[in-house]
């Protein structure tokens, strides 16, 4: 066989590597940043919206800490606790995109029915989203926001409605401090529902939050599930576009990469 004929059968069996994510997004909070759009009766009917199709320049950070194309579930190895369906987070990043031509990387962290107090630092999940930031960054990339979605276990009580606001300010300050990111933009969802009969209270303290470089998107007026807990599936898309927006008004700031080094 001559050389040609070889060097052309070599190559078709040959991909490209995937080039690592340049811009990083942090999805945190509870079960409707993990996305229960499309779950009845804990059965996902497995519709995606046109607005969250699929794209090899948007990928996810997996379980096992590997990129891989990202779709929706976007959790469902996260968030293991319930029945993952569509979230807001790929109709963000496909919008996001329409603006922007990069690569993606989305980090999934998001569990549901967890409170302020459970992504303190120094527990589980907030170790959880270090570490899993650290290993989005750990080939080049720069952190550009995390998207945030939780308030509704806060309900709960009004002891823990009106203490979220001290609590949430100290988590963007713990996060920013250990990311070594000062003006890391955090978009907050002021939440739709609560679990119990204090949502008000929440949204309100959410709303009086004023850190530098910390936006919120209201989620109220959307299109709320059967549960009277969970965004439908296009209300997910909504938001997802409405994180967009927010994100393309207020990313104007220098981009800081996040050091991962002890």
């Amino acid at each position: 066989m001559s050389p040609l004929p070889t060097l052309l059968f070599l190559l078709a069996f040959i991909r490209p590597s995937k080039p690592n994510p340049t811009d990083v997004f942090i999805l945190a909070g509870q079960s409707n940043m993990s996305g229960r759009g499309g779950v009845h009766n804990n059965v996902w009917d497995g519709v995606i919206p046109p607005e969250c199709r699929p794209d090899p320049s948007i990928q996810r950070l997996s379980a096992s800490l590997q990129w891989e194309e990202a779709h929706d579930p976007l959790h469902a190895d996260i968030d293991v606790y319930g029945v993952c369906g569509v979230g807001q987070g790929m109709s963000f990043a496909n919008a996001v995109r329409s603006r922007n031509a990069v690569v993606m990387g989305l980090v999934p962290c998001a569990v549901g029915s967890t409170s302020i107090d459970d992504w303190s630092k120094g527990g589980k999940l907030y170790g959880t989203l270090i570490r899993r930031a650290q290993a989005a960054v750990s080939g080049g990339g720069t952190i550009r926001a995390v998207l945030w979605y939780q308030g509704e276990k806060d309900a709960i009580s009004e002891q823990l409605a009106r203490a979220y606001r001290p609590k949430m300010e100290r988590f963007v300050g713990d996060l920013r401090g250990d990311f070594g990111l000062p003006s890391l933009l955090l978009i907050q969802v002021a939440i739709a529902t609560g679990q119990g009969p204090y949502k008000d209270i929440v949204r309100a303290a959410q709303k009086a939050i004023k850190l530098p470089n910390m936006v919120t998107v209201d989620a109220l007026g959307l299109q709320i599930a059967e549960d009277h807990v969970h965004l439908t599936t296009q209300a997910q898309v909504q938001l997802g576009q409405m994180l967009a927006s927010a994100y393309m008004a207020h990313s104007t700031a220098s981009p800081q990469v996040l050091s991962t080094s002890p």
